[in-house]
């Protein structure tokens, strides 16, 4: 018996000593990779040697700024900050190059990158503007070049696919799931009380297809986006227009490559080696060096370095607006979090060092009692005297562009989305399924005619449906009072270009939403010269990007849920996601339709 007891002691200690040591062993893995992350963040760039290319690789999510991505274990581990590769980080090289004489040329290749239209546009103008410096641009697409990457690619001055590869041009579809019929089945009716006719962000849970005005609106805008991005494909291969659209509605994808190149598609076809060598070539390198190829997050790492005395601060507010976050501090993956932009804004007001503030915002909306917090805490900042410019990405919408529309100079790209001027209540209930699905009922007492509202098991009667009514068209009647007064326009003015409408940025010059077409150095010049600043503009980009070690790791662990879940599910991953993001956001929101352009 104390033989038996001996051994069980002995074997309880062997294993608590060896889980102790594969514990420490792991701190000491997980200290290295956060040292190496760090020195990762602070290091110079990276020595050039002569006869470089800047080595543009498309083959992942272009973020709106380095370091605001997902991260993955294995990136702990080599020290790299995120999978994602931002648009600063990629503009900044791409200008520092123009000048390097110790960089030849641009290789871009073509792997399946990720980026709405108006990161590409930006992207696009900023190879474009490579070029003026007499500089080439080379494009390659192994196992094929996918429509995003294509249209970067027709910048370059040669573009070559694998001999089996393919180009896949096929212009814009808008693919939106419509869950009504899902929630019929489990019981669930969702809530609506909506301004705007074409406020669409509610049409999936309460509709089984699209209206008519939904569809108006995403026809007009998803229209002048493609037209945008087909008139600059077709111009810079010197392709007529109308035989461009033969060949997009021709399933372009399932041409064979030497076709491609009668078409001037493209101009030749290659293996890797074979692209390989005419780089080396072009940089009068010999067959058996390597080829000398800079990699944008190497080369461009002053882009978020903290700089001393007077500047621009340029706020990223990137993502859906929510007014509180559960996930801690905010930064540049969190999304919009209101309590922690307000606090942002009142410091950046407060520092002497601050002598002007441009507002990057891409965002879809959110939360409408956030959106005026942050509103409020921008027109403080005016106050100051300090001037406010607006830079608009991929989506300045609904929310997104309520916290845009009081700034003194609106600039939007040609493919923005934005608009969509119109607020919604959105409250489910879950009655039927309870009662009739799950055999539940919910038995309730109460001191007032209204006391049970909000729970979630009753429906709402028509004295509060009348009552919440009367709140969200409180709230567009705010929205739009806000947009006109940042306009300097009548309420009524806007309230005829509002209604909940999705606008293109080319459209919203038009009609006065935006001010100017320019990208994100367009505003800062603005601001630049208010200030007086008008040659060495200095810019610091905020918030500060987290390097606490437990937020990283929070953020590592769901990421690879994430990534996981989505492999599981496939398709259905994104259904799932708005699913969840239902049941988590404010009843009241400002928010655009959800929309997947493909």
């Amino acid at each position: 018996m104390m033989k038996k007891f001996l051994l069980i002691v002995c074997g309880s200690f062997v294993g608590t000593t060896l889980a102790l040591m594969v514990f420490m062993l792991m701190s000491i893995v997980f200290s290295i990779a956060l040292m190496s992350i760090g020195s990762s963040m602070g290091k110079s760039a990276t020595s050039v040697q002569k006869s470089s290319i800047l080595h543009l690789d498309l083959s992942s999510e272009i973020a709106e700024r380095e370091g605001g991505g997902e991260m993955s274990m294995l990136d702990l581990a080599q020290g790299n900050v995120s999978n994602s590769v931002g648009l600063n980080t990629l503009l900044a090289a791409i200008d520092k190059a123009k000048t390097d004489k110790k960089i030849e040329g641009i290789y871009i290749e073509c792997n399946g990158s990720s980026a709405a239209p108006a990161t590409r546009f930006a992207l696009r103008r900023a190879l474009k503007d490579f070029k003026k410096s007499g500089k080439w641009i080379y494009a390659y697409g192994n196992e094929g070049i996918e429509q995003g990457d294509y249209y970067l690619a027709t910048v370059a001055d040669s573009i070559f696919v694998n001999p089996v590869g393919a180009v896949d041009v096929h212009g814009m579809a808008s693919a939106v799931p419509y869950f009504k019929k899902l929630l019929d089945k489990v019981g669930v009716e969702m809530q609506i009380i909506r301004v705007g006719t074409f406020k669409s962000a509610v049409e999936p849970y309460m509709l089984e297809d699209m209206s008519e005005a939904n569809r108006l609106q995403t026809e007009h805008y998803m229209g002048s986006i493609w037209k945008c991005m087909r008139d600059s494909m077709a111009a810079d291969r010197k392709i007529d227009l109308a035989m461009f659209n033969q060949l997009t509605d021709s399933m372009m994808v399932t041409l064979q490559p030497d076709s491609l190149v009668k078409c001037k598609v493209v101009d030749g076809v290659c293996f890797p080696s074979e692209m390989e060598a005419r780089l080396k070539a072009r940089t009068k390198l010999d067959k058996d060096d390597d080829l000398r190829l800079v990699e944008p997050a190497d080369y461009a790492t002053q882009v978020e370095e903290s700089v001393s005395g007077d500047h621009i601060a340029v706020l990223y507010a990137v993502g859906e607006i929510v007014q509180t976050s559960e996930g801690g501090p905010m930064n540049a993956s969190d999304g919009i979090v209101g309590e922690d932009m307000v606090k942002q804004i009142r410091e950046l007001q407060e520092d002497d060092d601050v002598k002007g503030l441009v507002l990057r915002v891409n965002s879809p909306g959110g939360s409408a009692f956030a959106s005026e917090q942050i509103w409020k805490a921008l027109e403080d900042f005016k106050a100051t005297g300090k001037p406010l410019a607006v830079s608009m990405g991929d989506y300045a919408a609904s929310g997104g562009y309520y916290i845009s529309s009081g700034a003194q100079r609106v600039f939007a790209e040609p493919t923005t989305i934005t608009g969509s001027i119109g607020i919604f209540g959105m409250i489910p209930c879950y009655e039927d399924l309870a009662e009739n699905k799950l055999g539940v009922h919910m038995a309730v007492v109460k001191t007032n005619e209204n006391s049970d509202f909000g729970i979630m098991t009753k429906r709402m009667t028509p004295a509060q449906r009348n009552a919440m009514q009367r709140m969200i068209n409180n709230g567009y009647d705010l929205f739009t009072k806000r947009c006109a007064q940042g306009r300097h326009v009548t309420q009524d003015s806007i309230k005829q270009i509002a209604e909940g409408r999705v606008w293109d940025g080319m459209t919203a010059l038009k009609i006065g939403l935006v001010d100017e077409l320019g990208d994100l150095q367009a505003a800062i010049n603005w601001v630049g010269q208010k200030v007086g600043m008008k040659k060495d503009i200095k810019t610091q980009n905020y918030p500060a990007l987290s390097t606490d070690w437990r937020s990283m790791l929070n953020q590592m662990m769901a990421s690879q849920y994430e990534l996981k879940l989505q492999g599981e599910m496939g398709m259905l991953y994104d259904w799932h996601k708005a699913l969840l993001q239902m049941g988590r956001r404010d009843h009241v929101l400002c928010l655009m339709p959800e929309t997947v352009l493909y």
